[in-house]
């Protein structure tokens, strides 16, 4: 298997025959092939009924393109979709200095457009709450965001404990 710069996983046909050696129920449909079509001609010609390889397309547009494009397609209900997150999270501040903690991270997350993203989290914690599913305390740099502390993502006051944005949203 592998992995282009989009994240998109594909197959040569040595790595299909390598992959159906291993787990030989694979549904081998599901993996886009760099070159399908001998594979494809084959199963033709012998009129067999199996699944034909989708052919792996490399893509053309950019990497930032690509980002934003998927960026785009958040599936989460309207609510969260149209929802002021900043707005939300501003109002989730009791004090000066957490209003302004929460500032200097929105113009960070908003310098990257990742805005949706925020709203997404928002989206994922409530739901996981409403089912009492289980998630951890917090794990990495992303503990040094006050704002992710006050969606839910994280239990980690990083005002708390004097963490620097810094060391979540780099450069």
């Amino acid at each position: 298997m592998n992995f282009d710069t989009y994240g998109r996983a594909y197959c040569t046909e040595e790595g299909l025959v390598n992959l159906l050696y291993i787990k030989p129920d694979s549904n081998i449909a599901n993996f886009p092939v760099v070159d399908p079509q001998r594979y494809n001609n084959s199963i033709a010609d012998l009129h067999l009924d199996w699944p034909k390889l989708a052919s792996y397309q490399p893509m053309v547009q950019t990497i930032e393109q690509f980002d934003q494009e998927n960026q785009n397609q958040w599936f989460m209900p309207a609510e969260y979709a149209n929802m002021d997150i900043a707005k939300w999270l501003l109002e989730q501040c009791s004090t000066d200095a957490e209003l302004q903690r929460v500032g200097q991270e929105l113009l960070l997350f908003q310098e990257r457009n990742l805005f949706p993203l925020l709203s997404y989290l928002k989206y994922l914690v409530d739901t996981m709450r409403e089912h009492q599913v289980v998630w951890g305390v917090g794990r990495g740099s992303s503990v040094a965001s006050y704002v992710l502390y006050l969606i839910g993502v994280h239990k980690i006051n990083s005002m708390y404990y004097d963490l620097d944005i810094q060391e979540f949203l780099k450069g």
